[in-house]
Parts: structure tokens; sequence; C-alpha cells
């Protein structure tokens, strides 16, 4: 019988005692890993609200297999304080990958597009899926361990897996790094570390949010650069483009329980709308509650979101929830990134149009960031996901290395296909 209390969990000095800690002793294998709904390990210890933003809570080896899984030499699990998307206390947890061999001086913080309001489905979880069912985020976290990065992988939506509040996303992502440095600097990370943000789609998303809030939430971290593929600066727009017949419509419930759960508006919003009977019901609408992204668009493809609101298109019109999703989901309103940043996008993305892109590059440009910016005139969003990865691992490299020399702002299209995806 597999105990559902961990024998790992502690809790850990303050932020002020951190630079003593000792490395963790090794103990037996943990167990199998249990949903975050039904374990223990995923609460927070008595008065954590009173903690730092990025203090670690408690750590444990990640159970089951993951460390062989990934080919690492280590893999835990950091159970952080952040702060949500209402600037109130929260947490998050972190899964920290620490390769076989490397210098101790390069992480990688890699933010999953997991995109759904279903905690289960949050990456330190989601990890014991068949790794070949991962795509490229097994061999991205595969590839980045082989070249000696640590891999820092936050659950960035934090405990209730809040989808789309994008406050609390770039929280998260900066205090994964915070508990990171907290818990492994000095004996198995340097001083001198470099610290890389990457993300695609929605990971994207909680890079970009991470970068423009760091100067007034972490000024303390110094993040070397950002990769940031697929980009949706503009959420209200996005959601506008896929609510109509597209591959990608899940987006729309997973955005609205994401953001529900943070706004009480927004929750009390979407049940006074959402239909009780007939084909599109608020029973469907919530299967969204209990399903993984991919599983979502196949569930939801091509619906026409619409019909499930008694207002139908009318729902999106709503001033209050308009006023939300702005402040909370549209970028540049928070900071300016102050890193180089590498964004790479297909020019017929179909989630949000590159125009979109394009006007955050280029006030970003205004504002002097540091900018290579590659529109590619090949494929649409999943394909560009492909397309684009091998160009951010090899930016990312110089960046982790010391070694990147970009200026200014440069933008450009390239044309470039590896892959068959017709998306």
């Amino acid at each position: 019988m597999i105990s559902l209390i961990h024998p790992l969990l502690f809790l850990l000095p303050s932020l002020t005692e951190a630079a003593s800690l000792q490395p963790i002793p090794r103990q037996a294998p943990p167990g199998i890993p249990i949903p975050p709904r039904q374990d223990p390990w995923y609460t927070a210890p008595p008065d954590w609200e009173y903690r730092q933003p990025g203090e670690v809570l408690r750590i444990r080896r990640a159970p089951g297999n993951l460390t062989s899984a990934f080919n690492a030499s280590e893999t835990f699990n950091i159970l952080y304080r952040s702060t949500d998307t209402n600037y109130r206390p929260a947490w998050a947890v972190t899964t920290l990958f620490i390769p076989k061999s490397g210098n101790h001086s390069a992480l990688l913080s890699y933010q999953i597009p997991y995109n759904t309001p279903d905690v289960n489905a949050s990456p330190s979880y989601a990890f014991y899926s068949t790794p070949s069912t991962q795509g490229l985020v097994y061999t991205d976290i595969v590839g980045a361990l082989s070249r000696g990065w640590y891999v820092n992988v936050p659950d960035h939506e934090g405990p209730l897996a809040s989808f789309l509040c994008l406050v609390q996303e770039g929280h998260a992502t900066l205090d994964s790094i915070r508990a990171v440095k907290n818990q492994f600097q000095g004996w198995q990370l340097s001083n001198n570390t470099k610290i890389a943000l990457w993300g695609y789609s929605g990971g994207s998303i909680a890079s970009e949010w991470a970068a423009e809030l760091q100067v007034q939430y972490a000024p303390e971290l110094k993040i070397d650069g950002a990769a940031l593929g697929g980009l949706a600066p503009n959420f209200t727009a996005a959601l506008a483009n896929v609510y109509n017949g597209s591959y990608f419509a899940a987006l729309i419930p997973a955005a609205l329980y994401g953001l529900a759960s943070q706004h009480p508006f927004v929750k009390q919003y979407l049940a006074s709308e959402l239909k009780t009977t007939g084909p599109y019901n608020a029973t469907t609408f919530n299967s969204i509650l209990n399903l993984d992204i991919l599983s979502a668009f196949n569930f939801f493809a091509n619906q026409t979101m619409t019909n499930y609101f008694r207002s139908g298109v009318e729902f999106f019109s709503n001033p209050t929830y308009l006023d939300i999703v702005a402040r909370d989901t549209n970028m540049g309103t928070h900071g300016v990134p102050q890193m180089p940043l590498f964004v790479y996008k297909a020019i017929q993305d179909e989630i949000t149009v590159i125009a979109d892109s394009d006007a955050i590059v280029e006030r970003y440009c205004t504002d002097r960031v540091i900018i290579l910016y590659e529109r590619n005139t090949v494929g649409g969003h999943l394909a560009e996901e492909t397309n684009g990865d091998a160009r951010a691992f090899e930016w990312l490299a110089q960046v982790l290395s010391g070694t990147l020399e970009q200026r200014g702002c440069t933008v450009r299209n390239v044309s470039l296909n590896v892959t068959d995806s017709l998306l």
C-alpha cells in the first residue's frame, strides 16, 4: 500500500537562511505519483501566507520514474510561495530537472502550454504520461539537459489551474526561479548562473508576462534572455478568432474557467449565461474542467462556442468582462522586459493575428528592448512550434553561454518548414 503522506515532506528555512541550506539527503525512491487533487503534498503548510514570494515551503524528490524518463541526474518537486493575479498571497509548484553533467551555470525556465483549468493536467503530474506522447516538451527538456542546463518547469497556472490569469502566471514563473535559486544556489547552481525563459503559445504567454513583470516584481532577478514562440499579445482578439468553428475552440471554456478561478465576476457571469438544456449546454461546456488541452481541442473542435451562451456572441461584449480580460491578458501593460528577446511566429497563425505580435514588438523596440523577431511565411500556430524549435534552442544556447551578441531590434521574414502539420 502506498502512503499518501510522503516521507520527504518538510518545511524549509526563511529566505534569510536560504544560503545556508544543505544538499537534500538521499532517501528511498518515492512511490507512485498521485494526481494533485488527491495528493496531500500539493497543499501549503500553516502560515504560508506570511512567507516571502519565492520562499520554498516544501520539497521532495519527484515520485516515480521521472528522473530516468528524462535522463536527468535528479528531479525535484518544489512548492513555493507566490502571488496571485489580484496580488494576494498564493503558492505554486515547480519541477527542477538536474543534468547528469554540467557546469552549474545555466538555468532554463521552460514554461509549458498546458492551457487548461484542470489542475491534474499541471506539468508536475502530466510528466508521467508516456514521454513519446509529449512531443517537443519531452525532447526540449531532454535536449536542454544534454547540454548541461538545469531545467525549471513551473506549474505556472498555480493550484487553481488559473489559465489566462496572466499576472499570476508571470508571478508564478518568476517565483519558481527564486525558489530554485533559494534552494540550490551555492551547492548545485553557481552564484553566477545565467537564466533564460522559454515558452511556446501558452508557455510564451507565461514567459512574456514574467519578462514584463520582472522589473517591478522581482528586480533582484537577472534574467539573461527570453525565447517567445507563437506569441498571443491580445487575448481579447484571440478568443474572438477561435469561438466560431475553430480547431482551437476549447480555448474558450479553458480561458473562461481559468479567469473564473480568480475573478468572481467572470464566475458569476459564466454561470448565468450557460444554457442548461439543448445540445450546447453547461454540462458539455463544463467537460473542460477534466480535460488536458489536447483532449479538449479534439472534444470541442470546430464547434461554434457562442451556442453555449444565452446571449450568443453578445456574451463577449459585456463591459466588465472586457475590462477583466484586458487587464489580465493583454501584454505590454505591466512593464517592459529588461532582457534580450527572441520572438518567433507564423505569419498565418490562426489563434492571434500577426499584426498583434508586430505591434507589441514595435512597442518594445521603441522602448529599446533588444529583440530578434522572425516572422515565418510557412505554416500556422501548431507548425511553428516545430519550425521554430531549433532556432530557439540555438539562440538560448548563446544566451546561457554568455556569447549572445544581439543588438538593437531586428525584424525579418523567414521561410522554414520542418513539419507536415497543416495547422
